[in-house]
């Protein structure tokens, strides 16, 4: 975890220097935006927000916190007492720092996930960026729509909960939650129906002729857990690939690596689109700075930091339907 985090600082460094713009000194005036995760190691976060913070000269900078669960409720006073911008919150903290914010968003309320947090004069608001974040990276990588469609989620945790909302939102007319735990996946189909406009959300259990079914008939998969997740990344989805069929979107919200062995797996199948999780945190984090500084987020800028500081580590897949 130290050479990841050495490797970020280099990069960024140089890269700052090759742009042609530079980070600026931190002073007694400087504005601190950060992520509480556990761990935290792995965001590439601080190299796309701080170089958009240089880019268009904000004296601000972005620090990613370690924060265990039982710390959680004194991070989240902390960033009014230290009057912070905001922070985003990473796993496994999205469901549980609702209980610490003095409003969440309507959204955001019905996922029961937030995902970035705003002080507004000792205030903090709730947001949860990640389901927008997604749908533009899906439209934008794979041009998939989800009106009419069938969409199918491995995993109930707050990731999932936000973006099976959204999905929800934007009229597919099914939604299958799959999970290892049984009951969280029957609360989320039963929030979904109650609380969107969906017409169908059923679950599956992860063994049994039911997920293959699902599989079957998706249009989109998603990967919505940390399986494969740096530094685990031989871990892998129990998943039937041969049930996979041409045409299917498959999306693993793992953004690092950017080429899970899930996805790898998938990639296989001919006639399928393979994504990570890279686009999804790139426009997240670009609503969450937009929340955070009220200026337009420099997307393209955030997008080339996060490019360049993979293409330094990282060997794509060699397949045609692999899209980073």
């Amino acid at each position: 975890m130290l050479l990841i985090q050495r490797q970020q600082k280099d990069y960024f460094q140089n890269s700052l220097r090759k742009w042609g713009f530079y980070l600026l000194a931190v002073s007694g005036a400087t504005r601190v935006c950060g992520l509480f995760g556990y761990p935290v190691e792995h965001s590439f976060s601080p190299i796309m927000h701080n170089a958009a913070f240089s880019f268009l000269g904000l004296d601000f900078i972005y620090v990613p916190y370690c924060v265990a669960p039982e710390e959680l409720e004194s991070a989240a006073r902390a960033v009014r007492a230290l009057g912070m911008v905001g922070v985003n919150i990473t796993i496994p903290h999205k469901e549980k720092v609702c209980y610490y914010l003095d409003e969440v968003t309507p959204g955001a309320k019905i996922a029961g996930a937030v995902n970035t947090v705003v002080n507004k004069k000792g205030k903090l608001y709730g947001y949860n960026t990640d389901g927008a974040g997604f749908l533009r990276a899906l439209r934008e990588e794979t041009a998939f729509l989800p009106d009419g469609k069938a969409a199918l989620i491995v995993g109930a945790g707050g990731a999932a909960r936000s973006i099976a909302v959204e999905l929800a939102m934007s009229g597919v007319r099914l939604v299958t939650i799959v999970n290892r735990n049984h009951e969280r996946a029957q609360a989320l189909a039963n929030l979904l129906t109650e609380q969107t406009p969906v017409k169908k959300a059923d679950t599956a259990r992860l063994t049994g002729a039911e997920f293959k079914e699902a599989v079957k008939r998706a249009e989109l998969i998603i990967q919505a857990t940390p399986l494969g997740m740096y530094p685990n990344e031989d871990a892998c989805l129990d998943f039937p690939y041969e049930y996979l069929q041409p045409g299917q979107v498959i999306c693993d919200l793992v953004y690092n690596p950017p080429a899970t062995q899930f996805m790898k797996n998938a990639s296989l199948t001919e006639g399928v689109k393979v994504t990570g999780g890279v686009g999804m945190l790139l426009y997240q984090g670009a609503l969450a700075f937009e929340h955070w500084t009220g200026l337009q987020a420099p997307v393209e800028i955030m997008r080339k930091s996060l490019q360049e500081f993979l293409d330094a580590q990282v060997t794509e897949l060699n397949n045609d339907h692999y899209i980073l």
